[in-house]
């Protein structure tokens, strides 16, 4: 016991004269430590023009919760925000333009308690006409 002090003194006095010391933190509960995670996925391969494709998103945050996720469809020039839901299932129809394409590509943003966002990877499915 008495070589345990000593050695913790020792220690001490070694950080004191070196200029390093000792660092004690604290937190009130509130960190968010990072973006949530989010994925996107679909049962349907292929979607006819003027159709509906249903999509299913997957969201988490260990930290502070979902507070919304959100879809968008991949158009010519803009990414257009189809809408949002606050509570799981986080599911969407997604709307198919009739407008000659081949392919539709969706995504979904997350945003957690913290405001931290995250966007799932896209997802493609072929448009048949």
């Amino acid at each position: 016991m008495r070589r345990i002090a000593a050695l913790s003194a020792s220690l001490a006095l070694l950080l004191a004269g070196c200029g390093g010391g000792v660092y004690l933190g604290w937190s009130w509960g509130d960190d968010d430590f990072g973006p949530p995670s989010v994925s996107i996925t679909s049962a349907q391969a292929s979607v006819p023009a003027g159709g509906t494709l249903r999509v299913v998103a997957a969201a988490s945050d260990a930290d502070s919760g979902i507070d919304e996720v959100a879809f968008y469809r991949v158009d010519p020039g803009a990414d257009t925000r189809l809408g949002s839901t606050g509570r799981p299932p986080y599911e969407w129809n997604v709307p198919v333009p009739a407008d000659g394409r081949s392919t539709l590509t969706v995504y979904a943003r997350a945003r957690d308690g913290a405001s931290r966002t995250a966007e799932s990877d896209r997802l493609t499915v072929s448009v048949t006409p």
